[in-house]
């Protein structure tokens, strides 16, 4: 791959993170891994909303370097959920954004395929970051129902640590 390729990528990367990360002067840094305590609570958090919106969902928390802190399994919930829960969230730790943005490349074509050949990457919403205090604290991945129903239970989950 050349330089202009490499570059074509990044961009269409970075483009495609969410408003509000792209506000950022860059990346957000990461911080001090996430503890159990606040895993529990974004856990809960999501799980609460998870069973407002009658879903069943597996709900996943990893730190900053993509390790399973916690991870619920709903009553109900499909076995594979396991796996792909797990995939989000460290696909967001890791790479510092939503999974989301990995779904809009793909979604884009072209340069965006590219994403598909990244080790590490699935391309599916539901993988959200966790931030406490403007650094990355580690990230949360849901799974069980559709892409947009798991982004929403992330996002509830995420929300307890901006608090």
């Amino acid at each position: 791959m050349n330089i202009f390729k490499m570059a074509t990528l990044a961009a269409t990367i970075t483009f495609a993170l969410p408003v509000a990360v792209q506000a950022q002067s860059g990346p957000l840094p990461y911080g001090a891994p996430i503890g159990l305590d606040a895993a529990k609570k974004a856990v809960a958090a999501a799980e609460a909303e998870a069973k407002k919106n009658n879903f069943t969902m597996v709900i996943t928390v990893v730190d900053t370097g993509g390790h399973v802190v916690l991870m619920q399994r709903m009553d109900n919930t499909q076995i594979g959920s396991i796996r792909v829960a797990e995939a989000k969230a460290r696909t967001a730790a890791e790479f510092r954004r939503p999974t989301k943005a990995f779904q809009d490349a793909v979604a884009g074509g072209g340069e965006g395929l590219r994403s598909l050949a990244t080790p590490g990457v699935i391309p599916m919403e539901g993988g959200e970051l966790l931030v406490s205090g403007g650094k990355i604290v580690g990230a949360i991945g849901i799974s069980g129902g559709t892409p947009p129903q798991d982004t929403e239970i992330a996002r509830a989950g995420a929300a307890t640590l901006a608090k």
